[in-house]
């Protein structure tokens, strides 16, 4: 049962990709030898994609970090491009189906070449800039719990820092954080894109170390693509706190903050199996936890924040409809009994660098009693 999700979903893919390459063949109004070479090259621009996963896999050089770089971003975000065009060849022929179109719309047309590929620049160049304006969301967080004082925290998840969020847009991130002057840094996972050799190349490591203030962490999925171990080094290196399954009491705030180990590990610990007889009842407890499912548990367990990533919200529409229904909350705030919960859509991102219907943000929240 578990295969049947991924061959699914490939072989809808490559359904899409036959057809959509059809219609590329079709529409465009220049000889068979020029439709010909389009379609190929567009073919070549996806593959490309499966070239870098399987030498990554195989640890087989692709010449490079500029080359690895060329072929993850050329090829995931010709992804993205493969789903808005299977969508967008799909209305036109129901269109034409239903002679709002006329039948030679998409057979040798100029107009219709020039509505296609107006219409993707439109959506992906202005996607593009969407993501690069990093969103500041504010949340309020009230205590009951003393406070030592007034504390402002900057959470980030899914920075997917690597071969297309390189060291150079990191220190940008780095810029708004210290802007900020936090009193801690909470990250909620998937700070690591698919391996950890661009960071260590990149020493991006160097860049947590001028974040002004400490910075906790939990680990996310892809930490474990990457390999935990590799993970775990690139943390400490970092200076980064990681909490796998463990909690940090910290008396000068007022605050325990724990740790999940991502929910890959279906053998990670229970939230009242890592705090089993520690004295948080009078601390204000924050739960790092990658992936928001199950999100009774924190409640259960009388935590009195989580905060969680992983969902992107969907990057892209329409997957944020699908994260709807994939999760009891995908996206931003919510509230079970006197737990609250804040879902992020990442700073970062996974593969092409498109934000449509959705957006790229860090959170800033001012707890207080």
């Amino acid at each position: 049962m578990k295969l049947l999700l991924p061959i699914f979903i490939l072989l809808f893919a490559i359904s899409a990709q036959v057809y959509v390459s059809y219609r590329i063949w079709h529409i465009l109004p220049i000889s068979n030898v020029g439709k010909t070479t389009v379609t190929v090259l567009y073919n070549m621009a996806l593959l490309s994609m499966l070239v870098f996963f399987a030498t990554s896999v195989s640890k087989i050089s692709l010449g490079g970090f500029g080359v690895s770089k060329f072929f993850y971003e050329v090829g995931t975000s010709t992804l993205f491009i493969l789903l808005y065009l299977f969508m967008l060849f799909l209305a036109i022929d129901l269109l034409r189906l239903t002679h709002i179109l006329p039948k030679n719309f998409v057979q040798d047309s100029v107009a219709g070449s020039i509505g296609v590929i107006s219409l993707m620049l439109i959506l992906f160049v202005g996607g593009n800039i969407h993501y690069h304006h990093k969103y500041r969301e504010v949340i309020d967080l009230t205590s009951a719990k003393p406070l030592k004082k007034p504390l402002k925290l900057v959470m980030l998840s899914d920075l997917h820092l690597g071969y297309h969020n390189e060291r150079s847009e990191f220190a940008k991130w780095v810029e708004l954080i210290n802007n900020e002057n936090p009193d801690l840094v909470l990250l909620g996972g998937d700070v690591v894109d698919f391996s950890t050799a661009p960071l260590l190349e990149q020493n991006v490591a160097e860049e947590f170390h001028k974040i002004k203030a400490p910075i906790y962490a939990c680990l996310g999925n892809h930490e474990f693509i990457g390999g935990k171990n590799n993970a775990d080094n690139f943390y400490k290196l970092a200076g980064i706190n990681l909490l796998t399954d463990q909690y940090a009491v910290l008396p000068e705030f007022g605050l325990c903050i724990i740790g999940r180990d991502d929910f890959t590990n279906r053998r990670r610990k229970r939230i009242p199996d890592i705090i089993a007889g520690q004295p948080t009842d009078s601390l204000y407890t924050i739960v790092l936890n990658h992936q928001p499912f199950h999100l009774e548990e924190a409640e259960d367990s009388g935590i009195d924040f989580q905060f969680s990533g992983h969902t992107h919200y969907g990057q892209v529409w329409p997957i944020t409809l699908i994260i709807k229904y994939m999760y009891e909350c995908g996206y931003g705030e919510w509230q079970r009994g006197k737990t609250r919960y804040y879902i992020s859509s990442g700073m970062g991102i996974w593969g092409g660098k498109f934000r449509i219907g959705s957006q790229s943000e860090y959170v800033v929240a001012e707890l207080h009693n």
